[in-house]
């Protein structure tokens, strides 16, 4: 008898799981040890997952597409689309001089530019020797990064709207600053304007070079593309 009445008793379910068509035990966890099954990483955002794998476009190409050609082809007079100058891509440039002496403040400068473009850095590297300045051809001073696509509008977004308003008595950038063949040269006192990057975990307050290459003929042409596109020039 004794037999009979253990062999007719229910087993209890393991780990928490409900019998089938009803609910859970009370109290039951799934355990994440040895043998048991370890919770399932929480979903991320819609947004992010957008951004991560390109489904969401940036909102400066969209405005340029939408906003900034008609309004150009209206002021300067453009007859097709196409002849309205674009922006073809930006050179980030950081120089690092001590880096030939210490690898390692490289390597600091090469995290910040990778954290502030999300791109990984170029090193790049002395074409000859100067002896005045102790450097040997191939010695590694500095890096750079070159943006395309929708990465180049992203990093303007946010060189225009939250980088540069965080500039110390920030009252525009200098109109002058044009190579004559419709290129932007802008410098960069401070990485750390960018909310990208922790100031209590900055090693050295280094600056840096964000070079504009657009289509434009004229420096004219590519004032008035950069204009549009949101880049707060002072008046001379």
């Amino acid at each position: 008898m004794a037999d009979e009445s253990k062999a007719s008793k229910p087993k209890a379910p393991q780990g928490g799981k409900a019998p089938q068509g009803g609910k859970a035990a009370p109290g039951g966890k799934p355990r994440g040890g040895k043998g048991g099954a370890a919770a399932a990483p929480a979903a991320a955002p819609v947004a992010t997952r957008a951004r991560v794998t390109g489904d969401v476009p940036p909102r400066l190409r969209d405005r340029f597409r939408t906003a900034v050609i008609p309004a150009l082809m209206k002021e300067r007079g453009y007859t097709n689309p196409f002849q309205v100058p674009r922006l073809e891509k930006i050179v980030i440039n950081m120089g690092v001089g001590e880096g030939k002496e210490n690898p390692k403040i490289l390597d600091f400068a090469t995290a910040d530019l990778q954290t502030i473009t999300g791109q990984k850095p170029v090193i790049t590297r002395a074409k000859k020797s100067i002896a005045n300045f102790k450097l040997r051809e191939n010695v590694p001073i500095g890096c750079k990064v070159t943006l395309r696509g929708a990465r180049m509008y992203e990093f303007l977004d946010r060189l225009v709207n939250i980088a540069l308003p965080r500039v110390r008595d920030f009252k525009g950038v200098a109109p002058k600053a044009f190579d004559g063949r419709g290129n932007y040269a802008l410098g960069l006192k401070e990485q750390v304007i960018f909310p990208e990057i922790v100031y209590d975990k900055v090693d050295k307050v280094r600056g840096m070079d964000v070079v504009m290459v657009t289509s434009a003929r004229t420096d004219e042409e590519a004032k008035a593309l950069l204009t549009h596109l949101g880049v707060p020039f002072r008046e001379s």
